[in-house]
């Protein structure tokens, strides 16, 4: 019998995001942005409080417009401080913005963002082929690298394993149990 993963049961929007978008391979830089400061914001807490809270993070942040949140300044951070729709600490905001600046180092570096992150697994969703949650790590020898890497482009909130979920829900590695019916999606 074919039954969902079951870290995404009990809410209905963590249903619909693992239905519809975890795992699902992404290209799309804006999007890779968006995952990489919602990543990034989730450390310490929950997805779901992260998810609950995303049509804020838009809001905040431009649309994930990389090139606006790269052009926000001190003042904005003072005004996001005050932003009940998203996570209000302060390293986590200034993050997003500094990663802005970074991620159009590497676009430019690359071409796109999503030439440079998919390379870390030969432009190919690695398929893991899990049986249970138990599993599931939280870090791979491939998320150490990328973090590495990110880390020395200058990057923040980008330890292995914000990376191991980034790649999760970016479809970089299929996490999906094996009797999910996302799986073979």
């Amino acid at each position: 019998m074919d039954s969902r993963c079951s870290w995404c049961l009990g809410d209905p929007l963590y249903i619909r995001y693992h239905d519809e978008q975890w795992g699902v391979p992404c290209h799309d830089d804006r999007v890779l942005f968006e995952f990489l400061v919602l990543e990034g914001a989730q450390a310490g807490l929950s997805w779901i409080t992260i998810l609950k809270r995303r049509e804020g993070y838009r809001n905040a942040f431009c649309q994930f417009d990389v090139q606006q949140v790269a052009k926000m300044t001190e003042q904005d951070v003072a005004t996001l401080m005050q932003n009940e729709g998203i996570i209000r600490n302060r390293r986590k905001i200034q993050s997003a913005i500094n990663n802005a600046r970074a991620f159009i180092k590497v676009q430019s570096e690359f071409g796109s963002f999503s030439k440079y992150l998919w390379a870390f697994v030969n432009h190919q969703p690695i398929d893991n082929r899990r049986r249970t949650l138990s599993e599931v790590p939280a870090t791979s020898d491939i998320s150490d690298r990328l973090s590495r890497d990110l880390k020395k482009r200058g990057f923040s909130f980008v330890g292995s394993t914000i990376c191991y979920a980034y790649m999760q829900a970016m479809g970089l590695v299929n996490d999906h149990l094996v009797s999910c019916p996302s799986y073979r999606k």
